[in-house]
């Protein structure tokens, strides 16, 4: 299995989203990342998804989704020719024992605190996904509280727009 992410231009509509990710369910692709956002057109939405599966499975999902009425393009994210970031906040234990190390650890991963009380610290990171599950992993030893993560957004690199192709 492989991993994808493709970004879907909808019409920004009452639905829109149920019907894509109904697209999703029934052919049992596992949704890890969704993330929906209006565009610089308020007419249009960008539904960002990645899943793992098989690549003729992947194609046939694509060729389904293009048939919906609301869908205007999809563009497949490969993860070398785009952009990809997350937003991640993550709340710590704080104790006097490891805040210097909470801290220190914070700073190495680019993490800006966001919150902080005599109980409790907040960072918030943007990063590239993988770089986000390295701090998690590091975090894990010192008593994470609480985790709240965005999903991807992503953008292919240079002038390559999603809206090459369109379904209108």
């Amino acid at each position: 299995m492989q991993r994808y992410t493709v970004a879907v231009l909808v019409k920004n509509r009452f639905g829109v989203l149920n019907r894509v990710t109904s697209m999703f369910r029934r052919r049992q692709f596992n949704i890890d990342n969704l993330t929906v956002s209006e565009t610089e057109s308020p007419e249009l939405s960008r539904i960002t998804v990645q899943f793992d599966g098989e690549e003729t499975n992947k194609q046939q999902l694509i060729n389904q989704l293009y048939k919906l009425p609301d869908v205007v393009s999809i563009s497949e994210l490969n993860r070398d020719e785009s952009v990809t970031v997350e937003l991640m906040l993550i709340k710590m234990s704080n104790s006097p024992e490891i805040r210097e190390e909470l801290l220190a650890a914070a700073q190495a991963f680019d993490a800006r605190t966001v919150d902080y009380s005599k109980d409790t610290i907040i960072f918030q990171m943007t990063a590239d996904p993988r770089r986000i599950d390295a701090f998690v992993n590091l975090m894990k030893d010192y008593g994470i509280m609480e985790i709240c993560r965005t999903g991807i957004v992503s953008l292919e690199r240079g002038g390559s727009t999603i809206r090459k192709v369109t379904n209108y």
